[in-house]
């Protein structure tokens, strides 16, 4: 069977699996560009058995977006609108505490907390906010705060992003989520997020945050003009700061949604395949050998794909989410919530061991959770 799956090129980076020896980037290219869909998945899950065995994590979580105010308008992004725009929103404290508060006795164990950069608010806002989450849910962590809006708030406030991040840490932040890092290529950058911060500053905001304490995920948005070898230094780039850091825990590929996007207009871009999706999920899982976790966010592949996702070296499928904004602003069809029992029984039809875990992956409940 794995003579029928593995061509010549595959074998190759087989042997180094097998192995254990490290895949360079001419392997991540070689494997992005094979053929056999189902060669790279069986060697991603080869992979992924040996770190968590049967094992597929989800965890019980509550989205909250306080605002899509944001001043970047990046061109990949369907949701942002600017100050005074039809459409926009911005909660207040009140109404952001009263939604943790709307959860309390739902076993949450994760607020994630994402948004614009809004002009108006300043840290004195997301300090507020991250004290009411913790006392609305105190068995909940606060995992807030891309990269970008943190740097965002350093630059607001003439702060070191090590200053701002010590005093949401002392609030009660605890985890910083991936979101920012799109493609680290600057030629990439400059086409489809030009007021974004840098993907090297996106790396620095991240190691500060590992340097205190503060663990974070990694993302990639592929499938739009990224070229294959920009991903494959994506990727690389991220596996370095692991090295240096180790406080990365999950790293999550998330696939353009094209849908009312400026960038789809300009490029003409469509969705990406099932086929492109599962080989991105199994060729992170293959390249970022020292991260633990590869994620298949349901919200946005869908739960069926992301069912497929936990045979290509995906151990983690997100969470019950409670509401999404973003990727439904970029046209996703799916629910904006999953119930636990749900996310159970697609782990358990798929010849898998549900896992339903803490932020940190901390097992709450295992097998019959």
């Amino acid at each position: 069977m794995e003579d029928l799956l593995l061509d010549e090129q595959l074998q190759t980076v087989a042997a180094k699996v097998r192995s254990g020896i490290r895949l360079d980037g001419d392997d991540g290219l070689r494997l992005l560009r094979a053929k056999s869909v189902l060669g790279v998945g069986y060697l991603a899950d080869m992979v992924k058995r040996k770190k968590h065995g049967d094992r597929v994590y989800f965890v019980v979580n509550q989205h909250i977006t306080p605002t899509n105010i944001c001043i970047n308008r990046c061109k990949f992004c369907a949701f942002s609108r600017s100050k005074g725009e039809d459409g926009t929103f911005l909660f207040s404290l009140d109404e952001i505490e009263a939604k943790a508060l709307a959860m309390q006795g739902m076993g949450v164990r994760e607020v994630h907390i994402v948004g614009g950069l809004h002009p108006d608010l300043d840290l004195d806002y997301y300090l507020e906010m991250t004290h009411r989450l913790r006392r609305a849910l105190p068995g909940a962590v606060v995992k807030a705060l891309t990269a970008v809006e943190i740097a965002h708030l350093a630059d607001k406030h003439n702060l070191p992003v090590e200053e701002v991040l010590t005093q949401l840490q002392a609030a009660g932040l605890e985890y910083l989520p991936g979101g920012g890092a799109e493609v680290f290529a600057p030629r990439v950058r400059a086409l489809a997020c030009p007021e974004k911060i840098s993907g090297r500053q996106w790396l620095e905001v991240h190691a500060a945050a590992h340097s205190i304490g503060i663990r974070t995920n990694a993302t990639i948005l592929y499938g739009h003009i990224e070229t294959l070898k920009e991903r494959v230094d994506h990727l690389l780039q991220l596996r370095e700061q692991q090295d240096r850091t180790g406080g990365f825990l999950a790293f999550i590929p998330l696939a353009f949604q094209p849908k009312h996007t400026e960038l789809a207009r300009r490029y003409s871009l469509s969705v990406t395949t099932a086929y492109d999706d599962l080989k991105m999920l199994a060729v992170s899982r293959l390249m970022l050998d020292n991260f633990d976790h590869i994620k298949a966010y349901w919200i946005n592949y869908g739960p069926k794909l992301s069912q497929v996702a936990v045979d290509f070296g995906v151990d983690d499928i997100h969470g019950t989410v409670m509401e999404e904004k973003i990727s439904h602003a970029a046209g996703v069809d799916t629910n904006e919530v999953i119930t636990k029992e749900e996310l159970v029984r697609l782990i358990r039809a798929a010849g898998k061991l549900p896992v339903n875990r803490d932020a940190f992956y901390h097992s709450v409940e295992e097998g019959n959770a």
